[in-house]
């Protein structure tokens, strides 16, 4: 007797829809992220934080394990296709951010899906964007205002994305995205 298999079609097809999606603006986000570097890295957070959409979307529409991160994936996949040369930027957060997400997630036991489990994944993926490309760019030599600037909007991107996300995940839950699909 054949196994049902963990995702379902139903549900790699939605996560490969939501990919594509977030995809192309994950694209979009990597074509104007060197032109917010040179111009106003201190907005950077904001770019950044997009990358959230993926897995918030997935996770909100499907509560249950690896939905995040296969969308996370497809994502990068779709942006890769719009902007080849982040490929492996776009490939390396996909698994980071996913990972996180679904690492949240599996600190509950995929039974919590409150709003709250998922700020905190977006809080931990802030924290850790701000510190790396806080380094990474060299940000230290901006002017004090816009290293404050920089630190807050790295921390509040990933926090506007996920409400945003949740908000679209749950207006595609309550259309019947998810009907028929066990869910927690």
């Amino acid at each position: 007797m054949a196994r049902t298999p963990f995702l379902s079609t139903r549900v790699l097809l939605v996560c490969a829809a939501l990919g594509v999606a977030t995809g192309l603006l994950g694209g979009v986000a990597g074509a104007v992220t060197p032109v917010v570097l040179a111009v106003a890295p201190w907005a950077y957070g904001l770019v950044l934080g997009s990358h959230v959409l993926p897995g918030i979307i997935a996770q909100q529409v499907f509560r249950m394990p690896l939905v995040a991160l296969t969308t996370h994936v497809l994502a990068a996949l779709v942006a890769s296709a719009v902007n080849p040369a982040w490929i492996w930027r776009f490939v390396g957060t996909a698994l980071l951010f996913g990972a996180i997400q679904e690492g949240v997630a599996a600190l509950t036991r995929y039974r919590s899906w409150g709003a709250w489990r998922f700020f905190a994944a977006a809080l931990v993926i802030g924290v850790l964007v701000a510190a790396v490309v806080f380094a990474a760019a060299d940000l230290g030599k901006l002017a004090v205002w816009a290293q404050i600037a920089y630190l807050v909007i790295a921390l509040a991107g990933p926090i506007l994305w996920t409400a945003a996300g949740l908000a679209l995940g749950e207006r595609l839950r309550r259309a019947g995205v998810a009907r028929g699909v066990r869910t927690g």
